[in-house]
């Protein structure tokens, strides 16, 4: 059971990663970046927000070792932190930081307390 909701936490972060690797200008519009003076922004978002996630959920699945979906887990929690950070300091949309925040906490929260 553990290891078909470690796939299928992969295979999400592998969904998510797409959109930014193939869809950069929806992604950026989605997150309210919509790139305006340069399209370095798009570079950013297949990169990062992209072909980062792709590739670690392919490599956890690929690996097949808890550590390897632990590790997404990890990244996932930055990312959550970062958007709790975000909301002092940045002040950024309460809701849009709530969902995408709370689907990251929540793959963090599995993928680090079932494989650790």
């Amino acid at each position: 059971m553990i290891e078909t909701l470690n796939v299928i936490a992969a295979l999400l972060t592998i969904g998510f990663g797409l959109f930014g690797f193939l869809a950069p200008r929806y992604t950026a519009s989605a997150l309210d970046l919509t790139p305006t003076t340069s399209t370095m922004g798009l570079s950013e978002m297949r990169a990062s927000v992209g072909g980062l996630f792709v590739s670690a959920g392919l490599a956890a699945i690929v690996i097949g070792d808890p550590l390897g979906y632990a590790m997404i887990g990890f990244a996932f929690t930055g990312a959550a932190l970062g958007r709790v950070v975000s909301l002092f300091l940045d002040k950024p949309p309460v809701k849009k930081v709530l969902l995408f925040g709370g689907i990251e906490a929540a793959l963090a929260l599995w993928l680090i307390g079932a494989n650790i």
